[in-house]
């Protein structure tokens, strides 16, 4: 299965530990972000990494070179931050069609049922699995939160609403067949400027597919600031005492 790891992006929120480094560098506990990001993906069985580079692209590239743990890596250029569904398209040509991919955000440090995500129990061919988690309603506002029916499926993504109709957000790890790059095709510019996934993932829904959301049995955090890379090491090193 092709793993694809979005890190093109630039966040000024984790200054001043990006002075010197893009944000996927940064370490937490000892170890860069989107090294713990290619550890998790190796260990669901990932065949080959396809990664989106952009701002500092030079740095990951000579971290990691062409390979990681024996998985080969295939880097793709976002020259321009113009959304996510922009970035996925950038990796098009190199997903096979016979093949799913896996889509995960670089600045997340999980410990979650990815497995759950990758083969999902479900016995109906489904587009697209999500997980995702609930978090306090006054966070909803910071993510991409999802609609869900009683079957556990997602029918309507909303990308960081003002006032959020649910409290069930996307974590950034997902599953999706080749069909949505044609989705990606389809989607305008949003009010941001920007070519948005959950734009792609509404048109998916609203053509009948399914896309089934995962409940996160875990624990996520969303580096985005100092704070919550300190709650990141706390955790970790919590997680290597308890293993000892």
């Amino acid at each position: 299965m092709n793993a694809v790891v979005l890190a093109a992006g630039r966040r000024t929120r984790l200054r001043p530990l990006m002075e010197d480094k893009p944000k996927w560098l940064v370490e937490v506990a000892g170890e860069p972000i989107l090294t713990r990001c290619f550890e998790r993906l190796v260990e669901l069985g990932a065949t080959e990494f396809i990664v989106v580079v952009g701002y500092r692209k030079e740095a990951i590239i000579s971290r990691y070179g062409d390979e990681f743990a024996g998985v080969p890596i295939t880097y793709s250029h976002q020259r321009e931050q113009r959304g996510l569904a922009h970035a996925l398209l950038t990796v098009e040509e190199h997903i096979d069609d016979d093949f799913m991919l896996m889509l995960m955000l670089g600045d997340n440090v999980f410990r979650a049922n990815f497995s759950d995500v990758v083969n999902p129990e479900s016995e109906t061919r489904t587009e697209a699995a999500f997980l995702v988690e609930e978090v306090p309603q006054e966070e909803a506002s910071r993510y991409g939160v999802c609609d869900t029916n009683d079957y556990g499926e997602i029918v309507r993504v909303v990308e960081k609403p003002d006032d959020p109709p649910a409290r069930l957000v996307m974590t950034g790890f997902y599953t999706f067949s080749p069909t949505i790059f044609h989705a990606c095709h389809l989607v305008q510019p949003s009010e941001r400027g920007e070519y948005e996934i959950t734009d792609a993932i509404n048109l998916l829904i609203r053509s009948g597919r399914t896309i089934d959301a995962i409940r996160l049995d875990g624990w996520r955090i969303d580096v985005g600031y100092l704070e919550d890379r300190d709650e990141a090491e706390r955790q970790l090193r919590a997680l290597a005492l308890g293993a000892e």
